[in-house]
């Protein structure tokens, strides 16, 4: 029976005959995948020989047969830059590039790339994800934006290209909950909004700061008057507690919410 170079035979625990294929490149073995046909597996094998050798293909150029195209991507990298990555990062001139697939390929800092080496996306419907410690977080979160913020109205990528993650790239306009960026007359106002059983005004203020803090305000109030709903609370780094104190003491409430009752 013929031996195809870089396959190995293997069982499931059904005892189900499969078989992995693999290829050794600069003392790194690496494993291509898991394929039902010993043929196929030998596909892969040879298709990741012809990516390592031949310099002539391109990570933008190329289809892969048998391999899948985050293997690829990831022989690629590792053969043009001579960094083995376990996800499908291809590096760049000062930037990386993470490719979920052939068309839909993410632009990231270089400051960024130990992290995407070790965290792979997701995508479940417009958000893109990674898993931590068990968690889903959306990738928005390392840019200060909170979950559920609405492009455009939230933030905003100043080339309108919403694949390109580079910081510079990014610009937030609301980072607090409840706040939101509004222009009168050419000037920056914060409008902040409660939800109970409904949108209820806050307030408008002149800075986002005390915005924030009359959102928290306003949460405390209404659960005063025993509506007890989990509000969000906004963090204000970088104050110390007598200026919060003194901020919110001082902050005018709308009227609407002071005089809410328990029976909403």
């Amino acid at each position: 029976m013929k031996q195809f170079s870089g396959v190995f035979s293997a069982r499931k625990k059904n005892g189900e005959l499969y078989y992995r294929s693999s290829i050794t490149y600069q003392k790194k073995h690496i494993s291509l995948g898991s394929f039902l046909k010993e043929t196929e597996a030998h596909k892969a094998y040879l298709e990741a020989g012809q990516i390592l050798k031949n310099t002539q293909l391109t990570v933008d150029h190329y289809q892969p047969c048998v391999l899948s195209f985050e293997k690829a991507v990831i022989l690629f990298n590792f053969r043009d830059n001579g960094m083995y990555i376990g996800t499908p990062v291809y590096i760049r001139n000062r930037f990386f590039q993470y490719y979920l697939s052939k068309e839909l390929v993410l632009t990231f800092d270089i400051d960024d790339l130990f992290y995407y080496s070790v965290h792979k996306i997701m995508k479940r419907g417009g958000h893109f994800f990674v898993a931590d410690y068990g968690m889903q977080v959306n990738i928005l979160n390392r840019y200060g934006i909170r979950n559920f913020g609405v492009k455009n109205r939230d933030y905003l990528f100043k080339n309108g290209d919403d694949t390109d993650f580079r910081y510079e790239n990014i610009q937030i306009i609301n980072r607090f909950h409840g706040v939101f960026q509004i222009k009168k007359k050419e000037e920056i106002f914060y409008k902040v909004k409660i939800h109970i059983n409904g949108d209820y005004v806050v307030g408008t203020y002149s800075d986002e700061i005390t915005a924030a803090i009359a959102f928290n305000k306003a949460a405390d109030i209404v659960k005063q008057k025993g509506i007890q709903k989990n509000f969000p609370v906004n963090f204000i780094e970088n104050l110390l507690p007598s200026q919060y104190a003194d901020i919110y003491s001082q902050i005018k409430i709308s009227d609407r919410i002071l005089k809410i009752n328990q029976v909403l």
